[in-house]
């Protein structure tokens, strides 16, 4: 008889509902007679029967019984299994169903299950013979899974530890997760019969898993910046939904503020700020400042810095001990929740909750060892932001008091400057200093590096530069001996290998322009910074030629060659630190446009527009440009006179300078010290000096006496003793000048000496200059 045909369909009671043709003739009864009777019945009729009865039945004793499905009942099918089966499949099937803690469920064709293993019994109360396997299963994504076991049916590819999760258990739901695997089943006529499944349970592996994911997450996602606030933001970001499905960050008020963390047992009204929290209840949570209450778990982690396990429940007593929380926790769901410390060597920085609502599973105590781990990262890390935003206050302090506060009022030149500090603070700095005639030199300066070392750098070497320019050097001169400077500080920094500065070369850039009025000239070297840009009064923009110089305190001996430009009344100089010039300055600019047309726009409007259009990119230094407008000194303010080379000479000096003087109402007093000067600078220009001469007063912010040269030695004060009767020019100038010096020109040099104009504050106008009613004329000669 062929294997697998139908001999008998017994119903769940035991009794025949159908009796096939091969049972008639193996067994001897008609179907009218075997059907409705009950097959216990049959079968000890059969071997009490006479021995052609016996030997029928010892014939059919090669069974096979096999459930399946009419409709909604279980019927049990006999089968005829040809060859007997193995004892030893026999037992390792027996085994497998019974024994095995594998999951196992046998489907037929249209997936619903027809046995299944002890082990699957166990996991639900229900009966689930007959049910759709998705139902039986309790499967979270049915319809996922039941797609895939319908593709299994039809194409015969079996699919292998795919992980599938299950929800068990009476009550509060318990997730696990499953390796199943689906095979189809096929007879010897490779009819499709339907598909085995097995399940392990992997819940305990993929759990470790997770956590050990989440751990490496954390330390590769957290810490990367040094801020405090964005150290917690990125916690709570790599911790929501991996493990928790609500995050609460609160820092202490002083870590915060870079102030060392407190010891514990932390005082109960130490106030602690909410840095960062992510998940549902984000927002209905503020960012506040107070103290923990006392009597909760969170005050209670920074009394002993033990993480807590904690199950919320309606009846909690510690809910009641801050009432805003609890209202809070109560409209999120919650109902488990872990408190750990975020503390470095004894020391508290502050607390995080973890919470999981109704749809997760509650916390375990292997949860809280990975909840103090992952906060043992965060805390270090905020603790490095601390001790960086220390710095970066006391930087930021330093740069602030060492830059110009504010920036002076210039008669001669608008200026303006756009500073975006960088984040950790820098060593950009700017300057306008006055110079003698009017001058005045325009400086941008940028010290690589930041924080409070490269802060310090840059005060060092502003002060340098104001000492410098009070010597009245040309710009070539200043930088070569600024230069000079930052090289001494290079090597001071070098012999101290526990200094910050000593980790790296120091680096600096400077660029000086000084500003003519009266000559309408402009005077520029650059060492290390790009190249300046001025826009002509007609709104054209045009780079300036500058040659450029090596960094300052670089090796070797390269000079900072200076350039002279002519600039006309009105003009826009932009020096700008290599940061931005990029940007704006570069002929290839994304806002080179915006100076188009500069000429006529206030200086502050088009410092704004430049900042509103600046981009939020990351760029290697500190955002700083200077912007100056040139004016010209009004020529009636400007005595300019040719002298001959003889002895002649002091009293022409002296005679002009008394009635330029009388023009501009300077007083007696000053008139009869000016004219003192005047007499001794033509008397040394005669003496020691080469034609041709010349003498030029300026009535500014001070009243200058200028005696140009053609000799290039520098004059020196001398001590005459009583008897001499020469020597003592230059001694009287220094007396009775507010300061004197020397400046190098192109050809020759030339002497000056300054001293207030002598003119009441009553006769001067709103812009600090005498006023225009006592100019007479040119003063010119």
């Amino acid at each position: 008889m062929p294997s697998g045909d139908v001999l008998v369909l017994i119903d769940d009671s035991g009794r025949v509902v159908e009796w096939g043709r091969p049972a008639e003739e193996l067994f001897g009864w008609s179907a009218e007679e075997a059907v409705g009777r009950s097959v216990t019945a049959l079968m000890s009729e059969a071997a009490a029967g006479g021995e052609r009865r016996r030997e029928r039945f010892s014939e059919t004793a090669s069974v096979l019984v096999k459930p399946a499905l009419r409709g909604t009942s279980v019927m049990w099918q006999v089968l005829s299994a040809g060859d007997a089966m193995p004892g030893q499949d026999v037992a390792i099937l027996k085994a497998v169903f019974t024994h095995s803690p594998v999951v196992l469920h046998v489907l037929d064709n249209q997936l619903r299950v027809v046995r299944i293993s002890v082990a699957a019994d166990r996991l639900g109360n229900a009966p689930v013979l007959g049910k759709h396997f998705t139902e039986a299963c309790a499967l979270e994504d049915p319809a996922e899974e039941a797609a895939v076991a319908q593709r299994v049916l039809e194409s015969g590819e079996p699919v292998v530890n795919r992980l599938v999760r299950r929800t068990t258990g009476p009550g509060r739901p318990t997730r696990r997760i499953h390796s199943a695997s689906y095979f189809r089943l096929e007879d010897s006529h490779d009819r499709v019969l339907g598909l085995v499944t097995y399940a392990v349970d992997v819940t305990e592996r993929e759990n470790a898993q997770n956590r050990l994911a989440l751990l490496d997450a954390v330390r590769t996602r957290v810490g990367h910046r040094l801020n405090v606030g964005i150290v917690c933001e990125e916690l709570v970001e790599a911790v929501v939904p991996a493990f928790a499905d609500i995050a609460d960050v609160q820092v202490i008020e002083d870590v915060i503020r870079g102030n060392e963390p407190p010891a514990v047992p932390v005082r109960r009204n130490v106030p602690l700020r909410r840095t960062a929290f992510q998940g549902r209840i984000a927002d209905q949570l503020v960012e506040d400042v107070r103290p923990l209450p006392t009597g909760t778990p969170f005050s209670d982690v920074l009394s002993d810095l033990r993480p807590r396990l904690v199950s919320i429940a309606e009846d909690s007593s510690w809910l009641a001990a801050d009432p805003a929380r609890a209202e809070v926790i109560r409209r999120s769901g919650s109902h488990s929740l872990i408190v750990a410390p975020l503390a470095l060597r004894g020391h508290a920085l502050g607390v995080v909750s973890f919470y999981r609502h109704q749809q997760q599973d509650p916390f375990e105590e292997e949860d809280v060892a990975v909840a103090s781990a992952v906060c043992a990262h965060a805390a270090l890390c905020i603790d490095n932001a601390r001790q960086f935003m220390r710095e970066w206050i006391i930087a930021q302090t330093v740069q602030r008091r060492l830059l110009p506060q504010p920036p002076a009022t210039h008669t001669t030149v608008d200026v303006c400057q756009l500073h975006l500090p960088a984040p950790d603070a820098g060593g950009a700095w700017f300057d306008a200093i006055e110079l003698p005639g009017a001058r005045t030199a325009l400086i941008v300066g940028d010290v690589a590096g930041h924080g409070i070392a490269a802060a310090i750098t840059m005060g060092l070497l502003r002060t340098a530069i104001h000492t410098l320019a009070a010597l009245d050097m040309q710009p070539d001169e200043l930088l070569a001996r600024l230069s000079d400077t930052a090289a001494r500080l290079a090597a001071a920094y070098a012999g101290l290998p526990m200094d910050p500065p000593a980790s790296e070369p120091l680096t600096t850039g400077c660029a000086i322009a000084i500003y003519d009025p009266v000559e309408l000239t402009c005077t520029i070297a650059r060492a290390g910074l790009p190249e300046p840009v001025v826009v002509l009064p007609d709104g054209t923009p045009t780079g300036l030629s500058v040659p450029p110089g090596p960094p300052l305190a670089g090796t070797g001996n390269a000079p900072f060659p200076a350039t002279t430009v002519d600039l006309p009344e009105g003009s826009t100089l932009a020096m700008a630190t290599a940061a931005l010039a990029d940007e704006v300055l570069a002929p290839s600019g994304p806002l080179r446009p915006l100076l188009d047309g500069a000429g006529t726009r206030p200086l502050p409007d088009l410092r704004d527009d430049i900042a509103h259009a600046l981009t939020h990119g990351s760029r290697a230094g500190e955002t700083l440009m200077m912007l100056a407008r040139t004016k010209a000194l009004p020529k009636d303010r400007v005595l300019t006179l040719s002298l001959p080379a003889g002895p002649e000479a002091a009293p022409i000096a002296r005679a002009a300078a008394r009635q330029q003087l009388e023009t501009w109402g300077v007083g007696e007093e000053t008139a009869y010290t000016t004219e003192l000067i005047v007499s001794e600078l033509v008397g040394n220009a005669v003496r020691y000096g080469t034609p041709p001469l010349q003498l030029r007063l300026i009535f500014e912010r001070m009243l200058t006496c200028e005696v140009s040269d053609n000799a290039t030695s520098a004059p020196q004060v001398k001590h005459a003793r009583t008897v001499d009767e020469t020597g003592r020019g230059l001694f009287i100038v220094a007396s009775l000048a507010d300061q004197w010096g020397t400046r190098s020109r192109s050809q020759g040099k030339t002497v000056w000496a300054e001293q207030p104009t002598g003119v009441s504050t009553e006769r001067r106008n709103d812009a600090g200059h005498p006023d225009d009613r006592h100019f007479g004329g040119s003063g010119s000669s």
